[in-house]
């Protein structure tokens, strides 16, 4: 199929029309219908399919303004859908809109939909409107962007209490924001400002099955990847889940995510083949099975990636099949260098030797410093550029020639002082002082707080990235620590703050090193997802034209924005307001509009 438009109002319409018509169709039903769908019907399901997708093709029309038709196929599961792109009058000029119907419901609506809310589950505990609660829900520890508690919180158990929980939220227009571990670093759980119902996973913690020939787990999206690891202990399987982010984090939060930990240079992120297939409900209360459990599959788009790095924009994650990686012997060890390119050019020839390298971690010496007063262990460290090594393999023999190759290219580029960990307490003791780096940081300056983000870039870029930023702090006047995921080019700032002033400053810090990150060809995001705080930063490093290819996914699978509006580059639009408790400011200031976090 083929369309052309001339954009202007009635082109944008007539787009958005033609994407809900689409996505009608696709489902054969309308946003608001679907089957009940009970747990144990979601779990093996088979038919929760979409129509077979039908090729498209995109034809532009270019005069005084341009027009660009964007045909996309989403997957044999989603169908096909339609939108467009904006209207620009100048090339110079961009004009920014989300293109979505996203006019969210009253605050009579939103009370009617809490009373059916609490008809639907009449248990105890299942709704909540309690202040406290509504505050937890709204605001993290972890970061510093603003306060947004939610209208409503709903603790749901299976897939199925999803779905009537999502029916609900398009029958009054109230958005929907997924909430579980709570560890993210980005306002990713934020409500948005006109309120909204919160769908608290933490309950959908069960592990269903294990497949310990097949190497791999079925699990609902609130399980922790720690409660996982720990389960599998237990029972004596060893296998493990390697994809490890803060202690909290769950899989629907590490799939949302798409983030990773101290074993991505041996396993790589959650973006990588550890997610076989995950169970989603739709913003139109649809259930979909991405792909079966086999190991890879060749069938069709690979739908189950669609979800991943997401942030819950696009569907509800409620269960997952994850890939497991047998446990193997390690060994620890740490090691001094004269700076941080010295450690990098000694950490880019250890990679490319193929030694069985788990984890290689950047410390700078201010981490080293901090660690010798709050260390989790007694061990005292020179306060240096330093490495922190974990090696695996097989076999003791195979782990030994891994350290000596490792020991001799560390003497190459001035490394010093390298040390093996002798017993697994020893060896245990060295990677916990590595992992409390936050509170290691924050010994640095008494009654302060931090503020954490990351970036990456190429491995090469490492050097100049880390230089220069430690310098631009260092101009700030802010404390600082770094650590880095050395082995993937990925690296961490904590930044020490005692006033609200020193807390402007540290977010100019963030906002250059994102911008030099995305200049030496990185990211301005390596594991903590986009959110509210980086979504500024996307079209500078994705380019337009991929955000607005982003944008058309979202209209076609969520055409009203009810899910997790406002992240991911995902903005509510001003007039979704009207009507709403946050109308009557705008209107009274609006310059408001300009630059909030809506």
């Amino acid at each position: 199929m083929s369309s052309c438009f001339r954009l202007g109002a009635l082109g944008q319409h007539r787009a958005l029309t033609y994407t809900r018509s689409a996505f009608r169709q696709c489902c054969g039903r309308s946003e608001l219908a679907g089957p009940a769908i009970s747990c144990r019907n979601v779990r093996h399901n088979s038919q929760f399919t979409g129509p077979q997708a039908t090729s498209n093709s995109t034809r532009a029309s270019y005069s005084h303004y341009y027009a660009l038709a964007i045909g996309s196929a989403i997957s044999a599961y989603l169908g096909y859908y339609y939108a467009i792109k904006h209207e620009t009058q100048h090339p110079e000029t961009r004009v920014s809109t989300s293109g979505l119907n996203d006019q969210y419901g009253t605050p009579q609506d939103f009370q009617k939909a809490i009373a059916e809310l609490r008809q639907t589950f009449p248990s105890a505990n299942a709704v909540s409107t309690d202040p406290d609660e509504l505050h937890v829900h709204g605001h993290s520890e972890n970061d510093y962007h603003p306060d947004s508690p939610p209208t409503v919180v709903v603790y749901p158990t299976c897939t199925e209490d999803v779905v009537k929980i999502v029916k609900i939220a398009n029958k009054y227009k109230m958005p929907v924001t997924p909430y579980s571990g709570a560890t993210s670093l980005e306002g990713n759980f934020r409500a948005p400002k006109v309120g909204g119902i919160c769908v608290d996973l933490s309950g959908m913690d069960k592990i269903i099955e294990i497949h310990e020939a097949d190497s791999d787990l079925v699990c609902q999206s609130g399980a922790g990847w720690v409660q996982i690891n720990d389960t599998l202990k237990e029972k004596g399987i060893a296998l493990f889940f390697p994809i490890d982010p803060g202690i909290g984090a769950t899989i629907g939060g590490i799939i949302s995510t798409g983030c990773s930990g101290t074993n991505a240079v041996r396993y790589g992120t959650a973006k990588a083949e550890w997610i076989l297939n995950v169970t989603v409900v739709l913003p139109n209360g649809e259930v979909i099975k991405t792909r079966r459990r086999s190991r890879k599959s060749a069938a069709g788009f690979d739908t189950t990636k669609l979800f991943t790095g997401a942030e819950g924009t696009l569907g509800i994650i409620t269960e997952a099949t994850i890939r497991l990686a047998p446990v193997m012997p390690t060994a620890v060890a740490v090691v001094q260098f004269p700076d941080v390119r010295k450690a990098t050019e000694a950490v880019i020839e250890l990679l490319n030797k193929g030694i069985g390298i788990q984890c290689v971690e950047l410390c700078d010496d201010n981490f080293m410093r901090g660690t010798n007063r709050y260390g989790a262990s007694v061990r005292k460290y020179a306060e240096k550029d330093s490495l922190f090594f974990k090696f695996q393999g097989p076999t003791a023999q195979s782990i030994q020639e891994s350290v000596k190759i490792a020991r001799d290219i560390a003497k190459k580029y001035g490394g010093t002082g390298f040390e093996l960990a002798r017993t697994e307490k020893e060896a245990a003791d060295l990677w916990m002082d590595r992992k409390n780096a936050l509170y290691s940081g924050l010994a640095l300056v008494e009654g302060c707080r931090g503020w954490s983000t990351d970036v990456c870039v190429p491995v090469s870029r490492l050097p100049d990235l880390v230089y220069e930023t430690k310098e631009d702090i260092r101009k700030s006047g802010i404390a600082s620590t770094v650590v880095g995921h050395v082995g993937d080019g990925n690296f961490h700032a904590l930044l020490l703050f005692t006033s609200d002033e020193e807390l402007e400053r540290c977010r100019e810090l963030v906002h250059r090193m994102v911008h030099r990150a995305i200049a030496l060809d990185g990211t301005c995001t390596g594991e903590h997802g986009v959110g509210i705080g980086k979504r500024q930063y996307l079209i500078d490093e994705l380019g337009e034209g991929t955000v607005e290819l982003m944008k058309t996914v979202k209209r076609a699978i969520d055409p009203y924005n009810l899910f997790n509006p406002g992240k991911v580059g995902f903005r509510v639009d001003a007039s979704a307001l009207a009507g709403t408790h946050l109308y009557a400011r705008l209107q009274l200031y609006p310059n408001a509009r300009r630059g909030s976090s809506l």
